[in-house]
């Protein structure tokens, strides 16, 4: 129970660091946000738990592919807002666009024989 409570604090501590410089610079922030903080975490966190390699790099390379899908959303985004779209309809549309990209990722990548 500690160790998960460690594991959520730490989490948890990484967004608000994030959060909190971004309200003094945007840029560092998302620099911030940018690095694989998330995933080196799960990386050693599942190292921790299962010391199994094969899962390991297994998850790895899943995290490289699912980083496209994602990546449109951060232009999207920025670009509805500056065009006038309100904030609470441009999350979620952007959110829904994320969706369908990965839900294309998940369908693609077999037909390329690559396995998630």
């Amino acid at each position: 129970m500690i160790y998960l409570v460690l594991k959520a604090t730490l989490s948890g501590i990484i967004v608000m660091i994030v959060s909190e410089v971004v309200r003094r610079s945007p840029s560092i922030g998302g620099l911030i946000a940018s690095l694989p903080m998330v995933s080196i975490l799960a990386i050693i966190w599942l190292w921790r738990d299962t010391g199994d390699v094969t899962r390991i790099a297994n998850h790895a390379e899943s995290t490289f592919w699912f980083a496209f899908p994602s990546l449109p959303m951060f232009l999207i985004f920025p670009a509805l807002l500056r065009h006038g779209m309100g904030f609470w309809v441009a999350l979620p549309a952007v959110s829904i666009m994320t969706i369908v990209l990965y839900a294309l990722t998940i369908w693609l990548l077999p037909k390329f024989r690559l396995a998630l």
